[in-house]
């Protein structure tokens, strides 16, 4: 269960959604899970072999407890350092209410802990298909990514001084695109959990490259499971080895007659 030095807490990302909701919601969070003091609370976590011990979970409501308007000081020490997590789960939850978000945590438990199944005794309750669709992009490393380079692109040396638009919903093979006084560059961000791995542009993305060759620039976003840092690279097809990989998918559809409307 411990994780082994250097690398991240087997349950990294629930952990962070149990330490957000506590910061958040305080005491209101742990009633929706019918309890009435933390300390059980958290002992329930444990019991559940999310955490070894109560202070792991009390541990990641103090990294939260700084970006909230409570009481409680947390890890003020860390100043900004972990906001990207708040960040990334404000961007998708930040608007629910306690219940609404105690929804999420205990789809997530029902999904990837199946212990929470054998203690939990309650029937399965409904949850918003919203929620649903909104829990799948926990996964998703690409828009952590992205929104850490929204609030952070002007600290690479590159962009310091530039204005940055999103092209995202254009689909023309970048996801933003930044003014330096009378130039424009096209960035496509990439984003990894770890300092290690490989990137896959799409043949768009690539073909895009190629066609604007320097004034296309990749940002991979990398560590994005504990203190994310942007490397740019300019003209990625030329400077950069990529081989291309043929995936032949079925693409089904679904058609009605044709109706008067």
């Amino acid at each position: 269960m411990a994780s082994k030095k250097g690398s991240k807490h087997q349950h990294y990302e629930i952990l962070n959604l149990i330490g957000y909701g506590l910061a958040k919601f305080d005491s209101a969070f742990i009633k929706e899970f019918g309890f009435k003091t933390k300390k059980s609370f958290f002992e329930y976590i444990v019991s559940l072999g999310i955490a070894e011990t109560v202070n792991t979970v009390k541990n990641r409501q103090d990294l939260f407890d700084y970006f909230f308007d409570n009481p409680r000081k947390g890890w003020w020490q860390k100043g900004d350092a972990y906001i990207h997590r708040k960040l990334f789960i404000d961007s998708l939850f930040g608007e629910e209410d306690v219940s609404s978000y105690t929804q999420i945590i205990k789809l997530y438990l029902q999904d990837k802990v199946p212990k929470f199944l054998s203690i939990e005794r309650k029937s399965a309750e409904v949850i918003n298909p919203i929620l649903k669709s909104k829990f799948k992009q926990l996964q998703e490393t690409g828009q952590r990514a992205e929104l850490f380079f929204m609030r952070n692109y002007k600290t690479c040396p590159d962009f310091e001084n530039g204005t940055l638009q999103d092209a995202r919903t254009f689909g023309d093979g970048y996801d933003f695109q930044i003014k330096m006084r009378n130039k424009y560059f096209l960035v496509e961000v990439k984003g990894l959990k770890t300092n290690y791995g490989s990137i896959r542009l799409t043949n768009k993305e690539f073909i895009t490259s190629r066609k604007y060759k320097n004034d296309y620039i990749l940002a991979v976003v990398s560590n994005l499971e504990d203190i994310p840092k942007i490397k740019t690279i300019f003209n990625p097809t030329e400077n950069l080895i990529f081989t291309k990989q043929v995936i032949v998918q079925e693409q089904i559809s679904f058609h009605s007659k044709s109706l008067q409307w």
